[in-house]
C-alpha cells in the first residue's frame, strides 16, 4: 500500500524558513491541519512523533498532497537520514499512519516516526510543535 499524503508536525510544516519545508511547499499541495495518534517528544530543536494507542493522544499537523511522490519522498528520507544506506537503526522511519483531516476524514499518509531511545527526552504535551 502507499499514498501521495504526507503528515508533518515539525520543521516541515509552512511558516518555517527550512530548504526541505520550501521544498515541500513547492512539490505539494497543502490539504489542511490533522491529527495522527501519538506523543511528541521534543530532541534537540525539532520533535520526534513516537505512535500511541491510546486515544487522547493526539499529535497536531499538517497534510501534504505529493505530487511526485517518489521523488520527493526520496529527498525527504535524505533529509530525515532514513533512505537508503544510512546505518541502523536510522533516527526516524517513514511509516503510513491513520490521519484524521479537519473535516472528519480519515486517511493514510506517510510520515516520519522518531525510531531512537527517547529516555530523558521532553514531551510536548499539546502535541503541538509550535506550543513548545
Amino acid at each position: 500500500m502507499t499514498s501521495d499524503l504526507l503528515f508533518v508536525y515539525g520543521t516541515l510544516m509552512r511558516g518555517f524558513d527550512h530548504p526541505m519545508a520550501r521544498l515541500l511547499s513547492m512539490h505539494a499541495d497543502f490539504l489542511g491541519e490533522a491529527t495522527c495518534r501519538g506523543r511528541l517528544v521534543l530532541v534537540k530543536h525539532y520533535p520526534g512523533l513516537l505512535l500511541s494507542d491510546t486515544p487522547s493522544d493526539l499529535v497536531h499537523g499538517e497534510l501534504f498532497r505529493m505530487r511526485a511522490p517518489d521523488e520527493l519522498l526520496r529527498e525527504l528520507d535524505m533529509y530525515e537520514a532514513c533512505g537508503e544506506g544510512f546505518p541502523e537503526p536510522t533516527e526516524y522511519l517513514r511509516k503510513l499512519v491513520s490521519v484524521l483531516t479537519a473535516d472528519g476524514a480519515v486517511m493514510q499518509a506517510w510520515t516520519y516516526i522518531y525510531n531512537w531511545p527517547v529516555t530523558g527526552l521532553p514531551l510536548i504535551e499539546s502535541g503541538r510543535f509550535l506550543d513548545h
